[in-house]
């Protein structure tokens, strides 16, 4: 059997880390190593003092003219531009605005107004559930049209691909057990059938490079307040490749889609390129906050943070399954590397306790039902010896039984 990695060894891997200085840039609680970036990254310096200048100076001082003289009203383009960076979207096609949920419905229409004559979507059983209520919201408005579920309907999605298919609703991270999907293959089988993909990114944008131009990607959703870290609630991002724009229609006919909001027109006109996704007025505070946090990316090489990614996902599953043999964990999360996103889940019969007793101890992930214990690698503010102090806590808690105490069976309203 292999040793495993000294305290030295680990010690060198930091000392290697090309990206270590960013860990300054963060704000980061001493004593703690914080696994859930997956759900809700941690607060920068960047973005809080971007913020702070929007609240005290732009909006206190400024007022209304600040939707000129701070550009307020290009944010979201601006913003998309700058995600588009980071999961391989050329300008133009990206716009930062609503939430995930909303961005799914507006997709999942576009799309199907694209392929008109097929009535069916296909998405995941085991997808995150807001990608199938959406899912569900939009069959709802459209007679006729159905749904059908990989891994209740057929093993896999390419099983469910026929000539009535208009789209597939894909997760490129599986939410819970951190698997990743080959873009560039599945979307070449679904065109294959005639059908349009609006991939999910919300657990792969600034987790790992992503490439929807190179991968021929119809359309994308995500989130920015995971690894993304603009701040909880941050606006989510669509993506519509510049093949759909000039034909495409969505069902939110907002006033800030249309081509001249301020011309206030009877009468819908769609804007001709991706401001077309937009609806009402876009939260400009939480805006400027993830401006502040997509300034760091730009000193971020993509390839770099996989390759530390893979780093601290290999390093915590060598630790965890090295010193915790026997004590009730079954590794989730793919083991070749090429198939994991930036996370790792474990399943434990008492998961939930568990995961109480880690967050007691300064070990901060989080729990899926019914058994999942997952942890989230966000490769710019955590190190090696942080990854190595979550496995000793994480065998301390088990091996010693911690988790049976009462306190850690009481349910939060929010696990």
């Amino acid at each position: 059997m292999t040793a495993l990695p000294s305290s030295d060894d680990i010690a060198r891997m930091d000392a290697a880390d090309p990206l270590a200085a960013l860990r300054e840039r963060f704000l980061l609680t001493k004593g703690e190593v914080y696994l859930d970036g997956n759900s809700l990254g941690a607060a920068s310096i960047d973005a809080l003092a971007a913020l702070q200048v929007a609240a005290r100076d732009e909006w206190s001082r400024d007022l209304i003219r600040s939707w000129n003289s701070a550009g307020w009203f290009d944010l979201p383009v601006e913003l998309g531009d700058s995600i588009g960076r980071l999961i391989g979207a050329a300008a133009g096609q990206v716009v930062v605005t609503d939430t995930t949920s909303i961005n799914i419905y507006k997709a999942l229409h576009a799309a199907i107004g694209l392929r008109p004559g097929r009535d069916v979507i296909v998405a995941e059983a085991g997808s995150f559930p807001t990608d199938l209520y959406m899912a569900e919201g939009v069959i709802s408005t459209l007679p006729g049209m159905s749904l059908r579920l990989e891994g209740r309907d057929a093993p896999r999605i390419e099983d469910l691909l026929d000539e009535r298919v208009a789209v597939v609703l894909v997760n490129h991270v599986n939410y819970r057990s951190g698997e990743l999907r080959d873009m560039a293959a599945l979307t070449r089988k679904i065109h294959a059938s005639g059908a349009l993909v609006v991939w999910d990114l919300c657990h792969s944008a600034g987790a790992l490079p992503v490439e929807l131009d190179a991968s021929n990607a119809d359309f994308a959703v995500g989130c920015s307040y995971k690894y993304l870290n603009g701040g909880p609630g941050a606006p989510a991002f669509l993506y519509a490749a510049h093949r759909h724009l000039g034909q495409v229609a969505q069902p939110l006919s907002g006033w800030w889609g249309h081509a001249r909001p301020f011309a206030f027109e009877t009468g819908y006109a769609g804007d001709p390129g991706i401001r077309r996704f937009q609806c009402g007025t876009q939260p400009v505070l939480s805006l400027r906050a993830l401006k502040g946090a997509l300034d760091i990316w730009d000193q971020v090489d993509m390839q770099a943070l996989r390759t530390k990614s893979l780093a601290l996902t290999d390093l915590f599953i060598e630790l965890v399954e090295g010193q915790c043999a026997g004590l009730g964990l079954t590794l989730q999360t793919p083991r070749e590397s090429a198939q994991r996103g930036s996370q790792v889940a474990f399943a434990h019969e008492n998961a939930y306790a568990v995961m109480q007793a880690l967050i007691a101890r300064g070990v901060i992930g989080d729990f899926r039902a019914p058994d999942i214990l997952r942890f989230g690698f966000a490769p710019l503010y955590l190190s090696h010896v942080d990854v190595a102090r979550a496995a000793d806590v994480l065998r301390d808690v088990l091996q010693t039984e911690e988790w049976r105490e009462a306190r850690f069976a009481v349910r939060a309203a929010v696990t």
